[in-house]
């Protein structure tokens, strides 16, 4: 069984030898037609084998770790961890246009959502398209995304902005898709959307990137230049060691920067934050 999914227009296919739907209920929204051409294809396999493979980096957050590394023919490898416990094991080849997931357990949805955005963030990475870790509102047509390290409070700001901010509406919690069109960059939903079931199949045009810090006082400033592109690296998935992938990741990275208006938000968890930003980037955007 093969499911097909596009996600910012680009397609992909998940399959496996049994029916593993309930583990893709959040990607429903996005399901497709089968076709040719897809941007990457896994395939997921119940299986407790271990992969041996040359361990690279790690990366831990909130309890969660991704291992990624390196077999002796030179196919990347990484194992997700949450807590202590391995959930899945993908190995990936072709430039990352092909993978296969081997399940630690019976059935593991971390495991499946952790591949598919490492298949997406690499996969896509020369194309225009990047993986952010924000979260974004839509209001009047455009989208206003927020950016930040862990428990910055991203969330909470967008939640400001839904409860005090008229004709906001929520287009992604955590991992939402930015790419680079003829008429300029569109943000869009996807099927992974951390602590939030948010899984809307939208797009919106980018009006304006804000990053957060947390702060006693409510300030905003315009960023340009380096310090704009600064403010987008940390947030956009992307394995940086391989040239190709960040050779594709700046090039967006630096439309970004150039094309669309990015801005520091200091501020308190509060209504007064939430509209000094609103009014800020609107003002600005028009």
């Amino acid at each position: 069984m093969t499911n097909f999914f596009k996600v910012a227009g680009h397609v992909f296919s998940i399959g496996t030898d049994r029916d593993i739907r309930p583990l893709l209920d959040n990607y429903e929204p996005f399901a497709v037609e089968p076709c040719d051409g897809v941007a990457f294809a896994v395939e997921v396999q119940d299986s407790g084998a271990k992969i041996e493979f040359a361990e690279e980096t790690r990366q831990q957050d909130e309890g969660q770790e991704i291992v990624c590394g390196h077999t002796a023919d030179g196919s990347s490898v990484f194992e997700f961890f949450l807590g202590s416990r391995l959930t899945g094991t993908l190995v990936c080849s072709d430039r990352y246009r092909r993978g296969t997931l081997y399940l630690a357990g019976a059935a593991d949805k971390f495991a499946v959502n952790n591949s598919m955005m490492v298949m997406y963030a690499l996969a896509t990475a020369g194309s225009g398209t990047a993986l952010f870790h924000s979260a974004i509102v839509s209001q009047g047509g455009r989208g206003y995304m927020f950016l930040g390290k862990s428990g910055t409070g991203k969330s909470t700001h967008a939640r400001l902005w839904l409860r005090h901010v008229e004709g906001s509406e929520l287009v992604n919690d955590d991992n939402p898709v930015v790419r680079l069109q003829p008429d300029g960059a569109w943000v869009y939903g996807s099927p992974w959307s951390g602590k939030t079931p948010c899984y809307r199949n939208v797009a919106v045009k980018l009006g304006g990137i804000v990053l957060l810090s947390q702060a006693p006082y409510n300030k905003i400033v315009r960023l340009g230049g380096v310090q704009a592109y600064a403010a987008l690296v940390p947030s956009i998935s992307g394995k940086r060691w391989d040239r190709a992938v960040a050779d594709g990741l700046h090039a967006t990275e630096n439309a970004l920067a150039m094309g669309v208006k990015v801005w520091h938000l200091e501020c308190l968890p509060d209504e007064e934050a939430a509209r000094l930003c609103f009014e800020t980037v609107k003002g600005e955007s028009k």
